[in-house]
């Protein structure tokens, strides 16, 4: 290992570097004064996306190869980066409310976050593996963080239990996909597919390896039929860890998977093309048609984010096409950044509006909400027209790139139940406007400065990137275009 090692991954070190300082540093600050832990956790935060935007470094490769930095890298790292600080000033006045204030929680995120930035930095099969473990342990633990509250506890057993299942599926998908080429490194098993393809002989396990390790990323990115977890996760888990995990774990899952079909299985394109495209397709159906029954915000917005994976994977279904790749990589990057300030800012208004632990929770909790707090009920509805997808939002121009992405790769069919599914979600996130706008309620809120500060900057940008998409759709596609070895 060289200096030639280390220096591309500054951002990346510096987060799992202050993770471990922070634990020690967070053993000599007293239970009263933990603002202390979460002001350094949130510097940490600072530093690693300031590192990840400006610490310029052509793209390379390093470890020997195991791991790559380029602008795809660059770019993932500092949507995780912001979405470990938005879940920092969410979860510091919730967490004092709910009685559950302890320094790990900080430390916790900061480990999750440089799984996740080696995530998308990672370039062999065994370091998806080991960035997945050091991404999926921190949230168990988070999403249990609640103890002794039953719902808490148990939703981090089952996210452990689904989790640790989907983690064999991986792992035997890696062993089978070594035994059919002889080798971890994505570029290596893209030639060796290559040379097998163009002669025919592509053996069996080769396939069941490649599909076995879509299992073990479809659970990260509650992709149906892997999403069983996801609901009842996402109700009894703390609304902060929810939040965070709906956005970064989510994006973080994606990066794998898009670094892998486009590097590792560009050759078994015919045969995965079909399976994705299905994937997404029983996503947006499943998670909205499940959204519309549900009576709790929490769970309504768990089959919402499972219906939103649906999406992201159109675009992940058109990467299987030559003259799309580039483009749908990067829809699917803008519908991630536009997702995760649309989605963080949802969650802030939950925080806000939840009183005891788990309550507070339902659309009948928000009448009212517009007349004794018309700015929190106005950032909450741009969120909901976002999510739905009506102008003038970050939402609609997402999902009309990656409806593009999947026209450009003939998907035609698919964009079709896109669009249908689209117009199903307005029934459930319309609920929510009309409980503010149109039912008596005197809502009990409890928005402290850091989370009302998340809400507006979450809501300033949803509009921000739905009239002025371009700057960061170009920035997507450089990003794509300028991948070592892309």
């Amino acid at each position: 290992m060289t200096l030639q090692d280390l220096l591309p991954l500054l951002p990346l070190l510096t987060t799992l570097t202050w993770a471990v300082i922070l634990l020690v540093v967070d053993l000599f600050v007293p239970p009263g004064r933990k603002a202390i832990t979460a002001g350094l956790a949130a510097l940490g935060f600072l530093v690693a996306l300031a590192l990840a935007l400006f610490w310029r470094t052509t793209p390379t490769t390093a470890m020997n190869g195991m791991v790559v930095v380029d602008g795809f890298s660059a770019l993932l790292s500092a949507l995780f980066a912001v979405c470990g600080l938005a879940g920092v000033l969410l979860a510091y006045a919730y967490l004092q409310r709910m009685g559950i204030e302890r320094g790990e929680f900080y430390v916790l995120l900061l480990f999750t976050v440089g799984g996740m930035m080696l995530m998308a930095s990672a370039a062999d099969l065994i370091v998806i593996f080991l960035a997945l473990e050091l991404l999926s342990i921190p949230l168990y633990v988070l999403a249990g963080f609640a103890r002794p509250r039953l719902a808490s506890e148990e939703a981090a057993l089952k996210y452990f239990l689904l989790g640790a299942f989907a983690t064999g599926m991986l792992v035997y998908g890696i062993a089978l996909v070594y035994g059919a080429t002889g080798s971890t490194q994505l570029p290596v098993i893209a030639a060796q597919l290559a040379q097998l393809t163009a002669s025919g002989s592509v053996p069996l396990v080769g396939y069941a390896g490649a599909g076995l390790i879509l299992v073990g990323l479809g659970f990260k990115i509650a992709a149906v039929p892997f999403h069983m977890w996801t609901p009842d996760v996402y109700e009894g888990a703390p609304t902060p860890v929810v939040g965070f995990m709906s956005v970064a774990a989510k994006a973080g899952g994606f990066a794998a998977l898009l670094r892998l079909l486009a590097w590792a299985l560009p050759a078994m394109s015919l045969t995965w093309v079909p399976l994705v495209a299905t994937l997404a397709a029983l996503t947006m159906i499943v998670g909205n048609l499940a959204a519309l029954v549900q009576t709790n915000l929490k769970r309504l917005l768990a089959y919402s984010s499972i219906a939103h994976a649906g999406y992201i994977l159109m675009a992940v279904a058109a990467l299987g096409t030559r003259a799309a790749s580039v483009g749908a990589v990067a829809a699917a990057l803008f519908y991630l950044l536009a997702y995760a300030v649309t989605n963080l800012g949802a969650w802030g208004v939950v925080v806000a509006l939840e009183r005891e632990y788990g309550t507070g929770l339902t659309p009948p909790d928000y009448s009212g909400l517009a007349r004794k707090h018309p700015l929190l009920a106005m950032a909450m509805t741009i969120f909901m027209l976002s999510l739905t997808g009506i102008p003038p939002t970050a939402g609609l121009v997402a999902k009309v790139y990656v409806f593009r992405a999947a026209l450009d790769g003939g998907l035609v069919w698919l964009a079709i139940v896109g669009v249908i599914t689209s117009f199903i979600s307005a029934y459930y996130y319309l609920r929510v406007i009309v409980a503010m706008y149109m039912r008596e309620g005197s809502p009990e809120v409890r928005l402290d400065r850091l989370t009302a500060g998340v809400v507006a900057v979450a809501a300033v940008a949803t509009l921000a990137l739905g009239l002025l998409p371009a700057p960061l759709m170009q920035y997507a596609v450089r990003a794509v275009m300028f991948a070592a070895g892309g």
